[in-house]
Order: structure tokens, then sequence, then C-alpha cells
């Protein structure tokens, strides 16, 4: 029997104002230091120790022992750094509707330069802070991964991601805590869906939550942060982070396209119904609730009118899904069971995106040379943006 989106999601309405802030307060706890979560799955040792049985993971792997780096060594840490530069993003782009800075009802209308500063400044740290976050999370979900799967192939190249993922919690904490002046707790929304992925007791569902959706969420909004900033320590360490990341989703697509074509629709149907929890939970951790409550704003009002501000307002927020829709499309989720998860990413309007490049070969894009990267990452990057606002 399907399940009804109160079931999937915990309420009726995407878009419930009320009870998004409801989850994100029943939720928090920035006093945490430790935080538990219930591991369900079983240890699988393999016996079969034939290294290549499966050529594009093991190629991965070959890929990924050449290309480590070092976050004291690689990088210059000497660079000074004005916090409230370091990301830059515009303002219009922050907020997504740049209506607000002119409405006389909205609680931004009467922001001068020292508020949007000040805004520009906590939203870079609340960025960046979620992003080390969900690297720890990648790093347990990666430890996980290499005790679940049951190929060789996918042992050795997860070990590999288990050294890049503690490289990035590594990079990013100093970069916050050196050159920021510190950063945000983990947020309820994105707290809740890392202990949903660790929890769950199928390793494909590790691969599908972290790979798939966190990964390849961060790997696209660590493109458009690197096209944005002139900061020359976080532009390189975005480089490197990025080199990583396609490997990382590379990983999933590669290992999942293999165990969903073999699966039930009933299974399918399972793995839909996550992805979109996935999907929105990672939305709604991009109203950055944490912010406004910063800068002193009515959060309730913020959420409501960003939630109902036009869709072409919302451009760079859909961007941030042009690498998941196109990796769903790849292993067959969008369509499976009459297309319900298609149906679901019209909803939340991210389906536009669905033939966009997938990550399962793009990952070789991200090791070109500095210049070709550049031009590479700008027209990756143009193609999103023309896709969200629906150009020919």
């Amino acid at each position: 029997m399907a399940l009804t989106d109160r079931e999937i999601i915990g309420r009726d309405d995407a878009n419930d104002v009320d009870a998004i802030i409801e989850i994100a307060k029943a939720n928090a706890n920035p006093d945490e230091i430790v935080h538990m979560v219930e591991d369900n799955a079983d240890a699988i040792f393999t016996w079969n120790y034939d290294k290549g049985e499966r050529l594009r993971l093991d190629r991965l792997y070959e890929k990924a022992k050449t290309s480590q780096w070092n976050a004291t060594t690689d990088l210059d840490w000497s660079i000074e750094v004005d916090p409230y530069q370091a990301l830059n993003l515009q303002a219009e782009l922050q907020i997504g509707d740049p209506s607000l800075q002119e409405d006389p009802t909205s609680p931004l209308y009467k922001w001068g330069d020292k508020e949007w500063e000040e805004f520009g400044l906590q939203s870079s740290k609340w960025r960046l802070s979620q992003f080390m976050h969900g690297e720890q999370g990648a790093l347990l979900c990666t430890a996980k991964i290499v005790e679940t799967v049951p190929w060789i192939d996918a042992k050795y190249y997860a070990a590999t991601q288990v050294v890049d993922e503690a490289r990035h919690v590594e990079v990013f904490a100093r970069y916050l805590d050196e050159k920021l002046g510190g950063g945000y707790p983990i947020n309820p929304h994105l707290g809740l869906l890392l202990d949903d992925i660790i929890n769950d007791s199928e390793w494909d569902m590790t691969y599908l939550g972290m790979q798939i959706m966190v990964e390849g969420l961060a790997l696209a909004a660590f493109g458009f942060m690197h096209d944005f900033t002139e900061e020359p320590l976080l532009k390189k360490l975005l480089r490197y982070v990025m080199s990583d990341e396609a490997r990382h989703v590379a990983f999933g697509v590669l290992s999942l396209q293999e165990v969903y074509q073999d699966m039930t629709l009933a299974e399918i149907r399972h793995r839909q119904e996550f992805t979109f929890e996935a999907a929105l939970r990672m939305r709604d951790r991009f109203l950055q609730q944490e912010v406004w409550e910063y800068m002193g704003v009515d959060t309730r009002e913020m959420c409501k009118r960003l939630l109902d501000a036009p869709e072409e307002s919302k451009v760079f927020q859909r961007m941030l899904f042009s690498k998941i829709v196109p990796n769903c499309r790849k292993l067959g989720l969008l369509d499976a069971g009459e297309g319900w998860l298609r149906e679901k990413f019209t909803e939340i309007g991210v389906i536009e995106f669905e033939h966009m490049p997938d990550t399962g070969a793009e990952f070789t894009d991200y090791d070109l040379s500095e210049e070709d990267f550049e031009a590479k990452q700008a027209d990756m990057n143009a193609a999103a943006a023309s896709t969200a606002v629906g150009d020919e």
C-alpha cells in the first residue's frame, strides 16, 4: 500500500511553514557535543578478493589513489581573508526573491548596507557550517559502506572516500575557525536526514541518501560557490573538494545502477519515497532559519515568504538539484512505478534538470587543468541556470 505524504515527510503539505519550523525547533540542540544514532546494519565480510570484477568501480578506486591532497600543505593558510567578502553571494541569490527588499511589508524592507553586510557574513558561515556537518555525515556513512557493501571493489573505493571525508571535515572546520570566526550548529533538517541514512539497515540506502542526495547537492552547491567567490583560499579549497565529491557521487551512481535493475517495484517505491523525503529535508534546510533568528527577523514570516515566492525567483535554490535529478533518472528512479518520483520532483519544481549530465562519467571533468576546469565549470553552471529559468 502506497504511503501518504504525511507518512513520508510528516506533514500533508510540503510547504507547511508551521510544520517545517516546528520540526526544526523540536530537534534543535545547539549545546549538543556528542550525538548518538543507532546503526541497524550488518557488517559484511567477503572472502572473494578478486579485484576488478566490477571494472568501473575498480577504475574509480585507482583514480582515487592518485588524487589525494593534503589540507595542511596543499593550501596556503597564510592568506588573509576578509570574512565579509569570503563568499559574497549576491543578496538576491541568498534570499531568492529580490522583491523582499522593495516590499514595505517585508521584514527586510528597512535593511541598510550594515544589515546586508552582516547577513552576507552569517549566511556564508551558516552555509559552510552545514557543509562541514554534512561531510562528517559522509565520513560516518562511507565507513558504514565499507562494512556493509558486499563487493570487494566497492569496499576498496569506499575506504578511500573515508580518507577524503576526514580531510573535508578538517578543511571546512579550519576555514570556519581561522578565517570566519566560527560556525553554526547542524541544521535540524539536515541532522534528521543524516540520522535516517545512518539508521537504515539496507546498505544501498546509505548509498542513496549520502552519495546521491547529500553529496549530489553539495557538488552542485560547491560549483556555484566556487564561481562566485574571489577569495583565493576558499576558491582553491572548493576546487579540491569538488574533485573528490565528483568521484563520490559517481561511486553511488555506478554502484546503484547494478542493484536497482534487479529490485522489485515495491522495493524501488521505498527508495523513491526516501529520495523525496531527503529532497524536502535538504530544501527545508536551505531556508536557513538559524540565520534569520540571528538577524532578529521573524523566522516564520521569512520562511513563508521564501516558500511562496514566484518560481522564477527560486532559480539558485532549484539549481542545487541539478546533479540529483539526472542521477535519479540514470538510476531509473524517476519513472519507475508510473513516474511517482517524477511527479514529486515536478511538485517541488526541480524536474527540469533531468536531462543534465549525470555524474557516472562526469567526474573526469573535475580533473582538468585549472584553466580548462574554470571554463568547464562555468559552462555547467550556465547550463543549469538556463535550464532553471526555462531557456531553450
